[in-house]
C-alpha cells in the first residue's frame, strides 16, 4: 500500500483531504504542530515542529512516504508574529524538502506544496494566470513567494508541484476568516456584524473542491505552478447578500475602518485554465452551494 504524508493534518483543509486520500487506497500519515490537538488521534499522526529538522528527519525515515502534501503553514494574513510567518513558511518547508531528499529510502512520486494566490497582490491581470507578475502586499504573501523560490532549488531532486489556492471556505473554518464570520453571524441570528471594505472581490472555492483537486493532482504529472480557483470574483457585499437570502435573516452590517487593511488587495480572480488542462473533469461548485452547506451546520 502506498503511503501519503500530509503536513498540517490537524488543519482546516486536511480534515477534508485525508478521507479522500484514504478512499484512493493510500495509507495516510500526518504531522501536526505541538499546539494542535486532534480528535481520535492515532499512531499515524506525528506531533512535531517543522523547524525541528532532526525530529522531522526521524518521521520521514519512519513513514517513507510515496506522496506528500505540504499544508502546514501560518496562513492568517494578519498573524501578529512576523518572524514566525517566515520561519514556518520558508524554513519549515525547506526542512521538509531536505528530509524528503536525504532521509527517505522511497523516492517520493509527487510532492505538492501549498503556496497562495496572495503572492499576486494587486495584479493588473484579470483573470490572473500563473505567469502574472508577483506583487505581494503583506508578509504572509512575501513568505509564500520566498517559499516558492526556495523550492525551485529542489526541482532537480524532487517531483514538486506548487499550487496557489485562491480564497476557499467551508464548514469548520475559523471565524477569524471573513466568510465564516459572515455565515456565523447569520446562523446565530445576530443583530449586527462589523466588517471591513465590502467592495473587495475574491475568487472563492469550496474546501471540498480544493481538497479534491489536491487529491487528484497527487496522481497527475508533477511539475509547474497551478492556480486553484473558480475563475469567478465575488465581493464581500455579494457574500453578505447571499447569506441574507439563504438564511432569511436580516442584520445590520457596519463597516469598521479598523478592519480596512492598508495595501488592501482589491480584486483577486484567477484563471484555472492550466488546472483544468491538468485535471479534466474537475469542476468547482458555485459559492451559494457552499454558503448553504455552511449555514446548515449544526
Amino acid at each position: 500500500m502506498e503511503r501519503a504524508l500530509v503536513t498540517g493534518v490537524g488543519g482546516f483543509t486536511a480534515r477534508f483531504l485525508t478521507p479522500m486520500l484514504q478512499a484512493r487506497g493510500l495509507e495516510v500519515f500526518g504531522t501536526r504542530a505541538p499546539a494542535e490537538r486532534l480528535e481520535n488521534e492515532s499512531e499515524f499522526v506525528h506531533c512535531l515542529d517543522l523547524l525541528d529538522l532532526p525530529a522531522l528527519r526521524m518521521v520521514i525515515r519512519k513513514v517513507q512516504p510515496h506522496r506528500v502534501i505540504h499544508l502546514a503553514a501560518i496562513s492568517f494574513v494578519a498573524h501578529h508574529d512576523v518572524e514566525a510567518i517566515y520561519r514556518t513558511n520558508v524554513v519549515g518547508t525547506r526542512n521538509l524538502l531536505q528530509a524528503l531528499h536525504e532521509d527517505s529510502a522511497v523516492a517520493p512520486r509527487h510532492v505538492l506544496l501549498a503556496s497562495s494566490a496572495n503572492i499576486y497582490g494587486n495584479s493588473e491581470c484579470d483573470p490572473i494566470g500563473e505567469d502574472a507578475p508577483a506583487r505581494p502586499a503583506n508578509d504572509y504573501a512575501v513568505s509564500k513567494l520566498a517559499m516558492e523560490h526556495m523550492a525551485a532549488l529542489w526541482l532537480d531532486r524532487l517531483p514538486i508541484t506548487i499550487v496557489r489556492p485562491f480564497n476557499y471556505t467551508g464548514r469548520g473554518q475559523s471565524p477569524s476568516f471573513l466568510v465564516p464570520k459572515i455565515v456565523d453571524a447569520y446562523r446565530r441570528r445576530g443583530m449586527s456584524l462589523e466588517l471591513g471594505n465590502l467592495e473587495v472581490e475574491r475568487d472563492f472555492c469550496d474546501v471540498r473542491d480544493v481538497a479534491d483537486a489536491y487529491a487528484r493532482l497527487l496522481y497527475a504529472e508533477p511539475g509547474g505552478v497551478l492556480n486553484i480557483c473558480s475563475g469567478t470574483a465575488t465581493s464581500l457585499r455579494e457574500v453578505v447578500r447571499a447569506a441574507h437570502q439563504l438564511s432569511g435573516h436580516e442584520l445590520e452590517v457596519k463597516v469598521n475602518p479598523d478592519f480596512v487593511r492598508a495595501n488592501e488587495v482589491k480584486r483577486l480572480r484567477g484563471s484555472n485554465a492550466r488546472l483544468l488542462a491538468r485535471l479534466p473533469g474537475w469542476q468547482p461548485r458555485p459559492l451559494h452551494e457552499t454558503l448553504a452547506w455552511m449555514l446548515a451546520e449544526q
